[in-house]
């Protein structure tokens, strides 16, 4: 009995080392996970436990402790690479050691990450970020002569001519000219200013810039800002670490994850009882949902945001993931500046792009911008401010930015092969989204929506009653102890759809489709079979 109190209270000790995993995930499929009934007293306990050690061994506290330590970076949750991707990598270890498992390998179908899956890095980025790299290389008959000049051309416009130089705080001159230029040609000539455009680390981190912006007050008049639930959970992270408050608008499923406006008028209505509403975000196309804005809509969000004095936030990362046949990307820039006055002189708009979605599938490279629209001169200064504080963006990942927006022309010599590769990793991802939507909805139990664009699906899932209550008694979400389960049973890791936010009483998880169309049809197999048996196993 005392060594298996000890075993669990080793074990607690390992996951309250990391205070964001809120529970002993690793230990949770033991023979009778029932056992585990540590109450926060005992967790407690066992802290001032190591507290009274260290004071007898002779050794000061320590300065920064979980309840020293600021608060609000405590508040923060980060599903996507949360608990359940630190099991991942143990499985991944154990695996590597020869223990023996009822799979062979760990499927990360948790994150986009599109070179993780398999997914083949566009040649003419490649080329050119080579050339950047090492410009030895443009003496080499190896390379297409657009490739050498398009090199040359971002390699002048750096310090020193290199790409380890810092550049001026809002990124390369350049290549802001480059996306205002992109951006012009998306929204059909309507003009885009190289002013209002500042490059960053991926889109991230620029969102985090205009949040922090925007965020100010203490008590009921603390800003609120306005999220889509499901959310990309980089939004809460970011509130939560802000000290803001998150206010949540849901989206309707019923009919394929929908945004409403009368669904932004309640939310807005009850937050204003206790917070500042002062901004609304949008992820379109939908992250994890996948769903694709009307133009219809978007124009119906315009006019709400006006009417309600909200700043917009555009996160459109996934602009070149969009799948179904019916639906077509419209950013907000262009639907704004059609929408005329006074809508397209007074709303005040941020709209974020990355290279790590899209076709490119360039993560690593963190390469990133947001175009600002009506905001005030003296605002966009401190916004600079902030941003010259981090000195500037990654330059490689500013190059490949670059050559996103302004990638090779008809008359180039790369043109042909950079077309005949971007349009074979979105027919693929457009093949992946529909081979989803269909096994998933033949599974008993399992409800997916159309993947109208992006890079997941997030179906809802049926639980018995028993799972349910197991999961309680554990002190998990039901989808998470589902995920669980179902990571150590096949090797498949998915985030659960409370990672997320949904409504009360539904359970989801979301999947990337980025697996090799061979793998995700055998995933889907796999994850089809083991919710038989784990519906069946608690009936």
């Amino acid at each position: 009995m005392r060594a298996a109190q000890g075993s669990q209270q080793a074990a607690l000790k390992r996951v309250l080392s990391q205070p964001w995993v809120p529970y002993p995930d690793s230990l949770l499929l033991t023979p009778n996970p029932q056992a585990w009934t540590l109450s926060p007293s005992t967790i407690m306990a066992l802290r001032e436990n190591d507290q009274s050690q260290s004071s007898k061994n002779g050794l000061k506290e320590k300065v920064l402790t979980l309840d020293t330590m600021n608060p609000c970076v405590r508040k923060v949750e980060y599903a996507v690479r949360g608990s359940i991707v630190l099991r991942a990598l143990e499985l991944e270890q154990e695996l590597r050691q020869g223990v023996e498992k009822p799979f062979t390998e760990v499927i990360r179908a948790n994150i986009g990450d599109a070179q993780a899956m398999g997914q083949r890095p566009i040649t003419f980025f490649r080329q050119v970020l080579a050339l950047c790299v090492h410009p030895d290389l443009l003496s080499s008959p190896d390379f297409p002569d657009d490739a050498k000049r398009r090199a040359e051309r971002i390699l002048q416009a750096c310090g020193g001519h290199s790409l380890g130089a810092y550049s001026i705080s809002s990124g390369v001159q350049l290549i802001r000219e480059d996306v205002a230029q992109y951006i012009q040609r998306r929204d059909g000539g309507i003009p885009a200013d190289t002013n209002n455009i500042f490059l960053s680390t991926g889109a991230s981190d620029a969102i985090v810039t205009v949040l922090k912006l925007l965020v100010a007050g203490e008590g009921r008049t603390r800003t609120g800002v306005l999220i889509p639930i499901p959310q990309y959970p980089l939004y809460s992270a970011a509130l939560a670490e802000l000290d803001a408050v998150q206010v949540d608008y849901y989206l309707d499923e019923e009919r394929a994850w929908a945004l409403d406006v009368a669904e932004l008028r309640r939310a807005l209505r009850q937050a204003r009882d206790h917070c500042r509403p002062r901004a609304l975000c949008v992820i379109n196309p939908g992250n994890p949902t996948g769903q694709v804005q009307t133009r219809e809509c978007i124009e119906a969000v315009i006019r709400f945001a006006f009417e309600e004095r909200l700043f917009l936030m555009a996160d459109e990362v996934y602009q070149d993931n969009v799948y179904a046949e019916d639906s077509r990307f419209h950013s907000f820039k262009k639907v704004l500046m059609e929408m005329g006055p006074p809508y397209a002189a007074q709303q005040e708009l941020a709209s974020f792009h990355s290279a790590s979605k899209g076709y490119m599938g360039e993560c690593g490279f963190r390469g990133g911008y947001v175009e600002v629209v009506n905001m005030d001169a003296e605002v966009q200064q401190q916004m600079l401010k902030l941003m010259s504080v981090r000195l500037c963006p990654p330059v490689p990942g500013q190059a490949l930015l670059d050559m996103v927006v302004s990638p090779p022309a008809p008359s180039d010599p790369s043109f042909v092969q950079f077309q005949a590769e971007k349009q074979e990793v979105l027919a693929q991802l457009a093949a992946k989204a529909k081979l989803t939507e269909q096994m998933f909805n033949q599974i008993p139990g399992i409800r997916c929506n159309p993947v109208q664009g992006a890079m997941y699906s997030f179906p809802r899932v049926q639980l018995p009653p028993r799972a349910v209550q197991c999961a309680k008694e554990l002190g998990l979400a039901p989808d998470m102890f589902f995920c669980l389960r179902l990571l150590e049973e096949t090797g498949i890791c998915v985030v659960p759809g409370s990672g997320f936010g949904q409504r009360e009483g539904t359970y989801h998880f979301r999947m990337t489709i980025l697996p090799p169309m061979e793998k995700l049809r055998l995933l889907l197999e796999k994850l089809s079979h083991f919710h038989t048996k784990f519906t069946q196993e608690y009936s």
